[in-house]
């Protein structure tokens, strides 16, 4: 087996154990908020995993639409309920955590070197796509898919967030109003 293909098999699996392992943290936390930035860590490892497998532009809408927009819907619903009350038991203020953290950072680094061979990448001016460039092959049937075929159901999707969002205030108004 190649070298190469070595390399990007293990940080295929080891992305995968890391998406595994962030989804059973997703289920198992207390506080949502927590919950939520374990949900998140799942999102990007299943997004470096469509990058591994050649699929860009699935792993950029990975991140971009859930990680991001879908990630940061839920917390403003999460913060606008008031859910996320601290859990001492769900913090990682533990010393073993800490290093954990702090070992799994020092060897994605170092995959990094190795991956670049210790070598800032340079990109000439030339290697940028001008602004007049078609669309990559890949993201034009999808545009073209989504915005024609499945139009209505790509609006029907917004207006079903925006429907929850204006729940979410309404049922924050009510909780806040019977206090006071």
């Amino acid at each position: 087996m190649p070298q190469t293909t070595l390399f990007y098999q293990v940080n295929f699996d080891l992305f995968g154990i890391f998406a595994v392992a962030s989804a059973i943290l997703f289920i198992t936390r207390r506080s949502p908020v927590a919950a939520a930035l374990w949900l998140v860590n799942a999102m990007f490892s299943l997004a470096a995993m469509y990058v591994m497998l050649d699929a860009q532009f699935v792993g950029a809408v990975q991140i971009l639409v859930y990680a991001g927009a879908i990630m940061v819907v839920f917390l403003f619903v999460v913060m606008l309920l008031n859910l996320g009350h601290a859990d001492p038991a769900g913090d990682f203020r533990d010393k073993k955590i800490r290093f954990g953290a702090g070992a799994l950072g020092v060897a994605l680094l170092a995959e990094l070197l190795v991956l670049t061979n210790g070598k800032v990448p340079e990109v000439a001016p030339s290697d940028a796509p001008s602004p007049n460039a078609p669309m990559p092959n890949a993201i034009a049937p999808v545009a073209q898919v989504l915005f024609t075929n499945h139009l209505l159901a790509f609006e029907l999707t917004s207006v079903l967030l925006l429907v929850a969002i204006v729940g979410a205030v309404t049922l924050a108004k009510r909780k806040g109003g019977a206090r006071a």
